[in-house]
């Protein structure tokens, strides 16, 4: 590991709070093309609904059809700074998704349009800000993919600390750098680089299974017997 600024014996990459690591590892670009199709709450089902970056963090680009794909990049900061979110910018590589953990506060903006220009220019693939943005109305307009937990025209601080390329949670969802990013209308959902093969087979077989299911409820064939049979079982009583 190479903390830029630090010399060649790593000191420094020990300092909790203040650094910059390498990231190990990330999805691929056919792992992203894989899920990109795939909607958000149908891969959420198949991690038993327990992963979520919780309701606070919504879309606050333009577009209903936008998707949010990509390896992600992580960065954690103190409230209110974006100082590791410039040089998280300057080191992404195309398609990857910024995910920066400011706590949630609402106080200052991490983001707006001059930097959301820069991490379009660079090919980014979207950014996830648990904190503020601000310039709402030009992110509004636009189809690159932003999340964010709220608004506010209060500009951020530079001066750190802040970290990238380490583990960071938002509402309970751990991110790992190189995890895959999805978003869409639904919300957010962080898919484990560990896990993508067998959570992207679950939830294709649950996307055939709705489609189909969608035919019938058409066809107007759709069995419903499973309802009386679960409160039968579950001992509710009803009036004849």
């Amino acid at each position: 590991m190479v903390v830029e600024g630090t010399t060649n014996d790593n000191r420094g990459l020990d300092m909790i709070g203040f650094r910059i690591l390498k990231r190990r590892r990330a999805v691929g670009p056919e792992v992203v093309a894989a899920f990109r199709v795939l909607p958000v709450a149908n891969v959420s089902d198949q991690m038993a609904r327990l992963t979520a970056g919780g309701a606070q963090l919504w879309p606050m680009h333009g577009g209903t059809d936008v998707v949010l794909a990509g390896p992600a990049l992580t960065v954690k900061t103190r409230p209110g700074d974006n100082l590791m979110l410039h040089k998280a910018i300057d080191l992404a590589s195309p398609g990857d998704v910024i995910v920066c953990d400011a706590g949630g506060d609402l106080t200052n903006s991490l983001i707006g349009e001059l930097m959301l220009a820069h991490a379009i220019k660079r090919g980014l693939g979207g950014v996830v800000i648990n904190g503020a943005i601000r310039d709402s109305a030009s992110v509004r307009a636009g189809t690159f993919p932003v999340y964010a937990a709220g608004v506010t025209h209060r500009g951020p601080y530079k001066d750190g600390p802040g970290e990238i390329n380490v583990p960071i949670a938002i509402g309970g969802m751990v991110i790992e750098p190189g995890d895959l990013m999805l978003g869409d209308t639904d919300g957010l959902v962080c898919v484990p680089f560990d896990h993508t093969a067998e959570v992207l087979k679950a939830t294709q077989a649950k996307q055939a299974a709705e489609q189909k299911q969608m035919a019938e409820i058409q066809a107007g064939t759709s069995d419903r017997s499973w309802i009386d049979a679960t409160l039968q079982r579950l001992g509710c009583a009803i009036e004849a």
